[in-house]
């Protein structure tokens, strides 16, 4: 995320916050609890980010670096384009919606597929910025690949039945633009900060929806 390591862990509690106050409050319907623990996902891979960025600066070992930037790179590059498009799916109420999703969801599975190889076959890094952190990975396709990974996350939130979900993917899909114009090199970085901060309001949204409709209806 932008700014420094103190900027991710206080976001990443926030937010993670507001992901166990909606996983509490889904646990009758399990179709949404991957969706709800979204926020919490991204919660873990902001305190992570500030261990990377903590390693960088001196303040811990490189080896807890090392590991740091492992999780944030699996978690940005392998399991959000899947996870993301699976969660949606299971969020669906209707067979010809979740019929929608499973396009995504294959294109997730060969993002992240491709995505891992190239972590794997390295090299990886990370380089610190004046407001970011720079993530490099080598890949002979990225464009392509980008615009893939885009495509998975963003279009199964766009094809949602629910509100809030699309409310959600239109947000992240202007988000991408804006950052891919501002910064390159720091576009993993900025980008899921920006979507954990997005998935916490959007959850806080689904989460206030739901307890409304809890309400007992009061007949005169």
């Amino acid at each position: 995320m932008c700014f420094s390591p103190q900027a991710d862990l206080i976001g990443g509690a926030v937010i993670g916050a507001i992901g166990v106050d909606a996983i509490h409050h889904v646990h009758r319907q399990p179709s949404h609890i991957a969706i709800a623990s979204l926020p919490l996902l991204l919660a873990a891979h902001q305190v992570d980010e500030a261990f990377v960025w903590l390693g960088l600066q001196g303040h811990v070992p490189h080896g807890v670096e090392h590991v740091a930037l492992w999780i944030y790179l699996l978690i940005a590059f392998v399991v959000l384009p899947l996870f993301v498009p699976l969660a949606v799916l299971a969020f669906e109420p209707t067979r010809r919606r979740k019929w929608l999703m499973t396009p995504f969801v294959a294109i997730g599975t060969v993002v992240a597929s491709v995505l891992l190889a190239a972590l794997i076959r390295g090299p990886v890094g990370v380089e610190l910025r004046p407001y970011h952190l720079a993530y490099s990975v080598k890949l002979s396709d990225g464009l392509p690949l980008g615009c893939l990974y885009v495509v998975a996350v963003c279009g199964a939130l766009l094809l949602s039945g629910s509100r809030p979900v699309v409310v959600f993917g239109v947000v992240n899909l202007i988000a991408i633009a804006i950052i891919a114009q501002l910064t390159f090199d720091g576009f993993a970085s900025v980008w899921c900060g920006w979507a954990a901060i997005s998935s916490g309001a959007i959850a806080l949204q689904m989460r206030l929806k739901g307890h409304r409709h809890q309400r007992p209806v009061a007949f005169t």
